[in-house]
């Protein structure tokens, strides 16, 4: 298994971490934990159809012991483009090549520039997020090379980076396997059954079981050897 960030942080250190109410960044945020990260959670309300994930991220916050979630309404469904924003868009139920319909534009960047600037109010040094260049879908926005650029600009665009502060953007899965990141979890008391990831998850939070998501989610826990409490529509 890849290393996961070993340091440990003086008492008070506060982070942004970006939680979804998923698998992985529910792990993430064990992860801040941790490293004696304070914890600052912040999810979005940006249209999406899988609305069951915010019921999820209140759930996980509480569990893991977050200091203060918040969820940050923006409609990104007034400029569709993607199947998780625009229902005239079927969600795939089968693999398909190159990057999906269910890549949200820009979504990662407009996420992490919220969150750099609640960081900034924190008086915070640290974002944490959960993307993956392992097991994941073909985001562009998921890569290692997105997330460098992004904590170039941060330092570049923030009155903390110019003052001498500095920003790290972890992203503590980056090249984990999901079972990886399962056994991650379970290691550090995280309950997935809080958790939602599917991407068309009804509102009771009942998983389809065939879209991508629920597909890598399901293969993670089959590979860790853990068993699976997603709850499943059918």
């Amino acid at each position: 298994m890849p290393p996961v960030e070993s340091e440990v942080l003086p008492g008070g250190k506060k982070a942004v971490v970006l939680l979804s109410g998923g698998l992985d960044s529910a792990t993430v945020l064990a992860i801040a934990r941790s490293q004696g990260r304070d914890c600052y959670t912040l999810s979005f309300d940006y249209g999406q159809r899988h609305r069951a994930e915010l019921a999820a991220s209140d759930r996980v916050s509480a569990a893991l012991g977050a200091v203060e979630h918040k969820t940050v309404v923006i409609d990104l469904g007034s400029i569709g483009g993607s199947a998780l924003t625009d229902r005239a868009i079927a969600v795939p139920e089968q693999e398909t090549a190159g990057i999906p319909v269910t890549y949200v534009p820009a979504r990662n960047t407009v996420f992490l520039s919220i969150a750099l600037g609640w960081a900034e109010v924190l008086n915070a040094t640290d974002i944490y997020i959960g993307v993956n260049a392992v097991d994941y879908s073909g985001y562009p926005d998921c890569r290692p090379q997105f997330i460098q650029a992004f904590e170039t600009m941060a330092n570049l665009a923030t009155k903390a980076g110019v003052e001498g502060q500095g920003l790290k953007v972890h992203a503590p899965l980056m090249a984990m396997s999901k079972a990886e990141i399962v056994r991650t979890g379970i290691e550090l008391g995280v309950d997935y059954g809080l958790t939602v990831s599917c991407y068309q998850a009804t509102d009771e939070g009942f998983a389809c079981g065939r879209c991508d998501s629920c597909r890598l989610r399901s293969q993670g826990f089959t590979e860790a050897g853990v068993a699976d409490p997603t709850k499943y529509a059918k």
